[in-house]
């Protein structure tokens, strides 16, 4: 496809040369030389506790700094607001505790059906903590879709955190995030936008989704693995986490506890970078809008082999798609072969050289609507690197499992 080379692109990770066929994306990235490299080049640097008075200070601070920038170019967020911490489950948790500091009887957060766990269990305990309330948003099981109105109908003058997905883990599903976000601030309350599965698929602009707090994870996008807060600076400065008493309360340091890890974060500003690269490139050109340029090239490569995937799928008559043909999503398809336990089919697929998972992959209250209980189904993402051919290598591949008994 034109503007993307992906075969110039795949050469850049050396996992892919084992030959599988990797659907495994949404579950987490391959990682390419230019991430690799950079993060060993940083564990055999001499680094230490920022500072400005020794050289190993200097770079430690240097690094810290470069991967706030790269985080906000990647989201279009300040990088003083930039949060990194191991995951982006511990920083919600974090957060949540945070937040439900102010909180109590008849206080109200609304979760949705939808998401990750990481994106509700955090919500869910924090309101349990302080007695607050939990209203839940219910999903369309038969299109997958979240309704704005499924949300909007909950809010109320007492809600004070609306947490919602940019798009689904399991479905990829892309609710309204904007026209939802608005609805909750005009009823005074924050939203948590959990972009962890929409980021790897799509220009992302915080300010243009309406979001208080949004958060993702490097290793979804050929990053190591660590998680990351986008969040306004003034916003930042009025909250509170329980700290150590000698650290910083600068933001947004005061929210990350203990040491960074330099080296993923080199990692992570190496990854932006890399993404970046496969848009327009040149001394004039900012890194936001080679991002742009890039997303473009993806999006279009992605959309074209998601179709193809999901035509062929489809015209296997032992499969059942779930959340087919939604109006907007991520190119994740999710899957079951009638008769055969999903995870005898992920199995199969190994078998067959394509790495395509099977199971709720955290998204239970998700999978429990859609009537594929605690078991789930059998995922299929695709990546920039995923080559038609590896599309038609998972098709036949379910052909055959599907009419193999």
């Amino acid at each position: 496809m034109a503007g993307f080379d992906v075969t110039q692109f795949r050469s850049q990770f050396p996992a892919l040369a084992d030959g599988a066929a990797h659907f495994d994306g949404p579950g987490g990235s391959q990682v390419p030389r230019p991430v690799a490299s950079a993060v060993a080049d940083t564990l055999c640097s001499a680094v230490a506790n920022r500072g400005a008075n020794t050289a190993a200070e200097r770079r430690a601070d240097a690094i810290v700094l470069d991967a706030r920038r790269a985080a906000a170019d990647l989201v279009g967020a300040a990088p003083g607001g930039i949060v990194f911490g191991r995951s982006m489950t511990q920083l919600t948790y974090d957060l949540a505790r945070t937040l439900a500091k102010g909180w109590g009887p008849g206080d109200e957060v609304v979760v949705t059906t939808l998401d990750h766990d990481a994106n509700i269990r955090p919500w869910v305990q924090a309101a349990e903590a302080r007695g607050a309330t939990v209203r839940w948003a219910e999903f369309d099981a038969v299109t997958g879709e979240l309704d704005v109105a499924a949300v909007t109908e909950l809010l109320s003058e007492r809600t004070r955190v609306v947490a919602v997905t940019a798009a689904s883990n399991l479905l990829g599903t892309r609710p309204d995030i904007p026209a939802i976000t608005a609805a909750a601030r005009e009823a005074g309350a924050l939203s948590y936008v959990d972009g962890v599965h929409l980021t790897p698929h799509a220009l992302i602009d915080v300010e243009a989704l309406g979001a208080d707090f949004y958060a993702c994870s490097p290793y979804k996008f050929f990053g190591p693995h660590l998680g990351f807060v986008a969040a306004r600076p003034e916003l930042l400065e009025t909250l509170r986490p329980d700290k150590l008493a000698p650290s910083t309360d600068a933001v947004p340091e005061r929210f990350e506890l203990g040491t960074l890890p330099y080296e993923l974060l080199a990692g992570t500003t190496a990854a932006v970078d890399f993404l970046a690269g496969i848009g327009a490139g040149g001394p004039t050109v900012s890194r936001r809008d080679a991002l742009a340029a890039a997303f473009d090239a993806v999006v279009r490569h992605e959309d074209a082999l998601m179709a193809n995937l999901e035509d062929g799928l489809a015209a296997t008559g032992r499969v059942t798609l779930h959340g087919s043909r939604m109006r907007r999503r991520t190119p994740t398809v999710l899957f079951s072969v009638d008769g055969l336990a999903p995870a005898d089919v992920y199995a199969r697929l190994a078998e067959r050289g394509v790495n395509a998972p099977a199971g709720t992959f955290y998204a239970l209250e998700c999978s429990r609507r859609l009537g594929l209980g605690d078991t789930g189904a059998v995922r299929a993402g695709i990546a920039p690197y995923t080559t038609e051919s590896e599309v038609q290598q998972l098709v036949t591949a379910v052909e055959d499992i599907a009419t193999a008994d």
